[in-house]
């Protein structure tokens, strides 16, 4: 899998067969119970093969990954050096408990470790991005001894108990209503230039006043009350918000000044989604803790964990942590993680996704906003884009409401539903539609998902005011 071939070939051994997509959707729809869905609305696609950027659905027809499934599919499907990897694991051990050490799993520390900032030498291995966060705060109050933690309205962190507290947009509500997360935690508002709650009109204003605002909601929750900031680097499906310059920064000074954790969410930013390695790196901040998963391993075995500062590490020299998972450092989640970092490296896609999103998405999308009038603003980088579409440039009225139901998603439904019968399956929230292609993706094959959105944006010029 080399970057600039394309292959949309079947791949070996399949052979389209409409009736066993059949059966595999009745069984679906039979026994499983869908995530982040009313369960009588699911329809879903049974998908019989995949490979790079590409998958297929039982009767052959082929989609271009332009969502990377959950953003997580970083290097496309079925790299076969990590294929290899996750084989020749599962042939020596499969499972080992975390109590033993392990080479695959110290190799992936080391290797996770050698990638963050400076004074991040640490790792605690857990199944996924919401574990991360859960044990990222526990870490943070055990450290600080203080109770509360600050979060940004426009952000998701998971939909474990106080990941999902932690989440400021509509995903929280009904958790909310259970009473399973809301205490100790406070939400702000980051930093959103094209809708700023602050009133500003360039980027320096917004990260000025901003950090005001967050400086304001510290003191007047009481600094000495609160365990940890956490802000995804670069918000991921709220919006695919890139921070101001200095913002960042502007962050781990106020935690320094008051002794508050930074919590760094880099669950969908890490690993190349950005065009860096860690997206706190595009703007050399050093947070006291940094969460991922996702693209870690593409995906292939469920993978996720902390980064740990010294000094938060230091808590726990004599002090027993009080947390653990039993699949903590899976053999071949860490195998997997291995031979991806290692193939991230070898193939330069951390490099090919940053020359990606400068010379082709981002230009490319500038000029598909340029004639839709329903495109109020393009913001991203690397492989890491969203277009905020609009019912009116000049209001910037929102083409279908926050947390939007029924017929009133409508517009960007159709949008949607255009894309995905061109062969491109795209990725959306609301009034917003995301490109996020794996890293490896080809400038044939970002063009090509790019003319589909271009085409499919005129469903959306049709409920322009």
């Amino acid at each position: 899998m080399i970057i600039g071939e394309a292959n949309t070939a079947l791949p070996d051994g399949f052979t389209p067969d409409p009736d066993e997509g059949v059966r595999v959707r009745e069984l679906d729809r039979a026994h499983l119970f869908h995530s982040w869905a009313a369960q009588d609305a699911v329809s879903p696609i049974p998908v019989a093969a995949a490979r790079g950027r590409h998958f297929w659905d039982y009767d052959g027809k082929r989609y271009l990954d332009f969502a990377s499934q959950f953003i997580n599919s970083n290097i496309g499907h079925g790299h076969p050096k990590v294929v290899a990897a996750i084989k020749e694991q599962a042939d020596r051990i499969c499972m080992i408990a975390s109590t033993f050490a392990n080479d695959v799993r110290g190799e992936a520390a080391r290797l996770i470790a050698g990638l963050a900032p400076p004074g991040l030498d640490r790792v605690f291995f857990t199944s996924g991005g919401a574990e991360a966060n859960e044990h990222a705060v526990r870490m943070a109050r055990l450290h600080t001894g203080r109770p509360k933690v600050l979060s940004a309205y426009r952000s998701y962190h998971g939909a474990t108990a106080t990941a999902i507290g932690l989440t400021g947009d509509h995903r929280r509500w009904d958790n909310d209503a259970a009473a399973h997360s809301g205490p100790n935690i406070v939400h702000f508002f980051g930093p959103y230039l094209y809708r700023s709650h602050f009133h500003a009109t360039t980027e320096a204003e917004e990260c000025e006043r901003a950090l005001a605002h967050l400086d304001q909601v510290i003191r007047f929750e009481g600094p000495g009350t609160i365990a940890a900031v956490v802000l995804e680097s670069v918000v991921g499906t709220a919006g695919v918000l890139v921070p101001p310059p200095g913002y960042l920064a502007g962050v781990r000074e106020l935690c320094d000044r008051h002794g508050i954790v930074y919590i760094a969410d880099e669950v969908m930013s890490g690993f190349g989604r950005t065009g860096a390695w860690f997206a706190v790196d595009h703007w050399d901040v050093a947070p006291d803790l940094i969460t991922f998963a996702k693209g870690v391993n593409s995906g292939y075995v469920p993978l996720g964990g902390v980064l740990i500062s010294d000094a938060v590490h230091d808590t726990f020299r004599d002090r027993v942590y009080q947390g653990g998972l039993t699949y903590s450092g899976h053999p071949l989640a860490c195998a997997a993680a291995v031979a991806t970092i290692e193939a991230m490296r070898d193939e330069r896609m951390i490099e090919h996704a940053a020359w990606l999103g400068e010379s082709v998405i981002g230009p490319r999308l500038r000029e598909i906003a340029a004639h839709h009038p329903s495109v109020g603003e393009v913001r991203g980088l690397g492989v890491f884009w969203a277009l905020d579409l609009v019912r009116d440039r000049g209001t910037r009225e929102m083409l279908v409401p926050y947390a939007g139901s029924g017929a009133e998603n409508q517009p960007v439904n159709e949008v949607v539903a255009a894309c995905k019968a061109a062969g491109m399956w795209p990725v959306y929230n609301y009034n917003r539609i995301h490109v996020v292609p794996p890293c490896n993706t080809t400038e044939e094959e970002a063009l090509e998902g790019l003319a589909i959105l271009d085409e499919a944006l005129n469903h959306a010029d049709k409920h322009v005011v």
